[in-house]
């Protein structure tokens, strides 16, 4: 039995990669950051090429950083950033064209006409999804309507969609496999949720040829293998997921009523419901979380962020107060508190539960005293608000009151952030030991298909505290903090 296994981690803003020990470890890492790109205002793409080039780079360099072959892997899995919307040629692999990133809003217009025609009610039944620009579906009809040629080649078989997880596995298996799995596919508006299959209803309303769609397959199994070149020997590919289902089952979020805050570009909160959907009366949605070979899925409801961890790298980038994203802990903590502003990073819109695409960033309650440090404040406690509001319509959903928060990715690792989280939403934060628990969830999903791990038992059982955080405010200076952040989002609200 091979020790490893290795996860690959195509982010929104960088590529990486993971090699993961049988105690769920990491043994070694590479991480390559590629462009963002803005075409005009509301629009993100990147360069497909960029996604699949730093990716493997990052693959080679992790097998030589661990100082493994191919051939010591048990598998590979995979965990991607969702709904960014890929289109290629079948016979070339050959990108038609940039990805459009889940946070591009360009097809705005298109999913507000179809909500003035009443059409949210249908979707939001088959899908567990609103109509907002966030979901491939309406981007993929873009692609085709915009690329000259593309919907007559698409219609004729000629051309291949995905999402990033469907990308790489082309990449990777040299156009062998051109497959989704269920976790990715429920975040298109294309996949019925409760038959897991492409709905031809559905299909029709966002007028997408079923020719050009992959194969929907469970998120722990056999998918392929890497072509013998990429990695130096073919490696079984038996894990994907979209990286917050990735990282939900990296939390060992297993039993319906766990809950995980993933605080990575965006924020993304996802409870466990167990094997049956369930719709969210605060407009949260749902999801599939993911499923192994010849068992039920499993879902979750789930409140997405679209700035999170991104406020910090405008900070650093756009207004250029710091070098580097870490020094925004310090600079944050030399204040005791934001001195009266409030940061709405509305800056693609605003995500769960608002769902309001025309919503624009927005800084208020300035005086001559603000400095950098309060500015700096206010928006570490924009990322813990705008989770908090996902929190609170979720523990409304929730069947069963939600005890605790677990919190990963990078932004978790900021002492301060999870402090303000714990306060502002009223429930303990727990941190694991390993917060990189997305790479850690497609390497779990991966190698319980070649057993590696024997079972979900064993995995949970890997899963360790690093720190606790209790909230350490009372329900009066809650209530006073949440009520002047609701009067700042509804003044950035509605402003495009």
């Amino acid at each position: 039995m091979s020790r490893y296994v290795m996860a690959l981690d195509q982010g929104t803003t960088s590529s990486r990669a993971i090699v993961f020990d049988r105690r769920g470890l990491p043994v070694a890492s590479h991480q390559q950051e590629f462009r963002q790109i803005y075409p005009q205002p509301g629009w993100v793409e990147h360069d497909p090429q960029d996604l699949w080039r730093t990716q493997l780079a990052c693959a080679q360099a992790a097998l030589k950083a661990a100082g493994i072959a191919a051939r010591d892997l048990a598998a590979i899995g995979i965990a991607n950033q969702r709904e960014t919307t890929l289109l290629w040629e079948r016979a070339s692999g050959a990108a038609l064209g940039p990805a459009i990133v889940w946070q591009d809003r360009r097809t705005a217009a298109v999913c507000a006409t179809l909500r003035a025609q009443g059409r949210e009610a249908q979707v939001a039944a088959a899908t567990g999804l609103l109509l907002d620009p966030y979901f491939s579906g309406t981007k993929l009809a873009w692609l085709l309507d915009h690329v000259p040629g593309a919907r007559a080649r698409a219609e004729r078989g000629e051309l291949a969609f995905g999402t990033v997880d469907s990308w790489l596995l082309w990449q990777l298996t040299g156009g062998a496999v051109h497959a989704t799995d269920v976790s990715n596919a429920s975040r298109t508006l294309l996949l019925n949720l409760h038959t897991l299959t492409w709905d031809d209803e559905l299909l029709a309303l966002f007028n997408v040829p079923r020719a050009v769609l992959p194969q929907v397959v469970p998120s722990s199994a056999l998918l392929g293998q890497t072509r013998a070149d990429l990695l130096g020997a073919p490696v079984p590919i038996t894990g994907i997921a979209g990286d917050q289902q990735a990282a939900t089952f990296g939390q060992a979020c297993f039993a319906a009523g766990m809950a995980k805050n993933t605080y990575g570009t965006g924020c993304f909160m996802l409870m466990n419901v167990g094997a049956a959907p369930q719709p969210s009366a605060n407009r949260l949605l749902a999801t599939a979380l993911w499923q192994r070979a010849g068992a039920p899925a499993a879902y979750a409801l789930e409140g997405s962020v679209f700035v999170g961890g991104a406020v910090v790298q405008w900070l650093r980038d756009g207004l250029q107060l710091f070098g580097r994203a870490e020094e925004v802990e310090a600079l944050a903590a030399q204040v005791p508190d934001s001195g009266g502003v409030m940061l709405v990073p509305a800056f693609t819109g605003l995500g769960a539960p608002y769902w309001d695409a025309q919503a624009r960033g927005l800084m208020i309650g300035m005086t001559r005293g603000t400095t950098k440090a309060h500015v700096a404040r206010a928006a570490l406690e924009s990322i813990a608000l705008q989770s908090a509001d996902v929190l609170a319509a979720m523990q409304k959903d929730a069947q069963q009151p939600i005890t605790q928060l677990r919190a990963d990715g990078g932004a978790a690792r900021n002492d301060l952030l999870m402090q303000m989280q714990a306060d502002l939403s009223g429930v303990p934060v727990v941190r694991p030991r390993v917060t990189e628990t997305t790479a850690l969830g497609a390497a779990y999903l991966a190698g319980l298909a070649t057993g590696v791990w024997a079972s979900q038992e064993e995995i949970a059982a890997l899963w360790q505290v690093d720190r606790r955080f209790e909230p350490a405010i009372d329900e009066d200076a809650r209530a006073e903090r949440l009520t002047r952040w609701q009067r700042a989002v509804q003044r950035a609200r509605e402003w495009a």
